[in-house]
């Protein structure tokens, strides 16, 4: 799941998918902003089928976050 998680990631942000570790935060690290973090949502959500309600992305800061999000709510 981390493997798919940093591909949806590093195609969304123009990264390349072996910089991302859990730890690598989207603000911080990876300079995203809101727009670019809805978008993350959007493809993480149509990906694992999941729906992430807008209070919980506050928790979702790093990749690792969302590995974490992701299998929680499977």
């Amino acid at each position: 799941m981390l493997e798919q998680i940093k591909e949806i990631v590093a195609e969304s942000l123009n990264v390349e998918a072996d910089t991302l570790t859990t730890d690598t935060s989207f603000k911080e690290d990876l300079g995203a902003d809101s727009l670019d973090l809805f978008e993350l949502v959007m493809a993480f959500e149509e990906a694992f089928e999941i729906e992430i309600p807008s209070e919980d992305l506050e928790e979702i800061k790093t990749v690792g976050d969302v590995v974490s999000y992701v299998e929680s709510h499977k």
